[in-house]
């Protein structure tokens, strides 16, 4: 029976940060979204909003980073998995993206009715 690594705070840091510096060497739709969600924060400083709706559009920014690294898991797992062209390895990449493309329409909509609601209500 192997033996469980001792984890620690510092470790557990080290390794989430090693996992995000991969992501962003490898990983080119990682790298678009960062763009973009830069671009949405400095936006945010400029648009004058109440407190917690700001703080709603940028903690939604988060989502669309996350569901692309739990992506990027699956896709790497299943490629260390197998080679070979199978219809499951598809199927888990293309619910990978799936994923993704499920929070960043969520992230448009919370966006959207934030928006509206400060502006139009």
């Amino acid at each position: 029976m192997r033996t469980k690594p001792n984890y620690t705070l510092c470790k557990n840091t080290s390794y989430a940060l090693a996992g995000l510096a991969d992501m962003l060497r490898h990983e080119s739709s990682f790298r678009l979204e960062v763009v973009v969600i830069t671009l949405l924060q400095i936006s945010l400083s400029i648009i004058d909003l109440p407190y917690v709706c700001m703080v709603i559009l940028r903690l939604s920014l988060f989502l669309p980073l996350i569901a692309e690294a739990v992506n990027s898991a699956i896709e790497r797992t299943v490629d260390l998995v197998t080679v070979d062209l199978h219809p499951l390895a598809k199927q888990a990449k293309d619910l990978g993206s799936s994923v993704v493309f499920l929070t960043i329409t969520l992230t448009t909509l919370i966006w959207v009715c934030t928006l509206f609601y400060v502006f139009y209500r």
